[in-house]
């Protein structure tokens, strides 16, 4: 190809029955690999060494897309290619190098170049999964040497609570990891995630995360049940006489009213809050912008929650200028008392789902209410559909019983 690559060519380039390059026109020794798998990969060709007899060395720079555009390849290859004429050998060091990085550095490497545009709150939960289970079991390994096998053990050791811990963490935090099937499948999804970042970067030659079975993540099928709500009713009532924080109570009352992520209501700001449309215009969530209807349970607990001058969250710190966080800690000794400790605090939003399907609303509505951006994460609750379902079916069946009693009784009139 002697045309300069672009990124319309290369999103154009169809997939064959093997694999096949195209070479830049502009730059000798840059190009891009299209395997018939689809993956397209820059790469770098060039020789090791001065004249014909030394060996050729093709390596690879990335995957197209994210992180690597066309232009930022090109420029890669450049220096690549400069480094060769000087004597260098990249290709050689770099299978050096990949001999020596462990799964903590890779995990490192990740953080800072491979999360790509993912939300900060989702960024901390990968730290902590990383710093608490992953360094701690396959830290110390190096990255070529892990096999399917050792993610099969991290996935039991996780699950069994090989990475267990309670221990204080500051001044009055504390760290709090029990392990579980749910954490286990969850980590090593992040694993997955690691080592594709890995293999797009040329670090590996397969994902070893891939084929792994995990177990099956039964979150979102906990609901707090009538009976639990009251018993949690009671629980905050007897929380508001005992002093606790009630920050933390007014999040958890908006939580179970709204159905929000709890990192929305801990950082809800009092310019998102329209009291006269009954609505928070949340500016940034997991999902990005977005809107939730104010109930009139959600609309009496901010009406009650007094503003503190100086600070712009409905909800502030009171340290410092950021928003209340301790909400987690607050839950943990609630649910006990109520007897559910079972409950995660993001189930509440599970179940703020499940009394709107119970009450007859449909998917499409409750995907809107929870801010879903794709329909097969509401899916979830689509067997909650048998109650309305149920009771509608009941309502029909008890009139044209109905009916058909009385046509009985008639026709035996006759």
């Amino acid at each position: 190809m002697s045309a300069r690559l672009t990124k319309s060519a290369i999103d154009a380039a169809k997939t064959g029955a093997a694999d096949y390059f195209l070479w830049d026109g502009e730059l000798k020794g840059f190009g891009i690999k299209i395997a018939k798998g689809g993956r397209k990969s820059y790469v770098c060709k060039y020789r090791a060494g001065h004249g014909r007899a030394a060996p050729t060395r093709r390596m690879t720079i990335g995957a197209h897309g994210s992180p690597w555009t066309v232009d930022q390849a090109r420029a890669e290859a450049r220096k690549l290619l400069g480094r060769a004429a000087n004597g260098d050998d990249p290709a050689k060091e770099k299978q050096e190098a990949k001999k020596q990085l462990t799964v903590s550095e890779l995990c490192d490497l990740y953080l800072a170049h491979g999360t790509g545009a993912k939300k900060t709150s989702t960024l901390g939960t990968d730290r902590g999964r990383i710093e608490r289970h992953i360094k701690p079991l396959l830290g110390k390994m190096k990255v070529h040497d892990v096999t399917r096998g050792d993610i099969k053990r991290f996935l039991q050791d996780v699950a069994n609570g090989k990475t267990a811990v309670d221990e204080k963490t500051g001044l009055r935090g504390r760290a709090i990891v029990t392990g579980g099937n749910g954490t286990a499948s969850r980590t090593v999804g992040l694993l997955g995630g690691i080592f594709s970042y890995a293999f797009d970067c040329g670090l590996i030659d397969n994902n070893p995360v891939r084929g792994v079975k995990r177990f099956a993540d039964r979150k979102g099928n906990r609901f707090l049940s009538p009976q639990e709500l009251v018993s949690l009713g009671e629980a905050m009532r007897n929380a508001i006489s005992d002093g606790t924080n009630p920050q933390a109570i007014g999040i958890l009352k908006l939580l179970i009213f709204t159905g929000a992520r709890k990192g929305e209501m801990e950082a809800l700001k009092w310019s998102e809050v329209d009291f006269e449309g009954r609505y928070l215009r949340i500016s940034e969530s997991k999902t990005g912008q977005r809107i939730i209807p104010l109930n009139a349970g959600a609309l009496e607990v901010l009406a009650t929650t007094a503003r503190h001058a100086g600070s712009a969250y409905v909800f502030p710190a009171y340290r410092g200028d950021g928003h209340y966080e301790g909400t987690p800690k607050v839950w943990r000794r609630l649910r006990a008392e109520a007897g559910i400790e079972d409950v995660r605090l993001h189930d509440l939003r599970h179940s703020f789902a499940s009394v709107a399907v119970s009450g007859g609303a449909s998917l499409p509505i409750i995907g809107a209410l929870l801010g879903h951006t794709n329909s097969a994460t509401t899916q979830r609750y689509a067997h909650l559909h048998d109650d309305p379902v149920r009771a509608a079916s009941e309502s029909v069946g008890n009139r044209l019983a109905a009916s058909l009693a009385t046509d009985l009784k008639q026709e035996a009139a006759r």
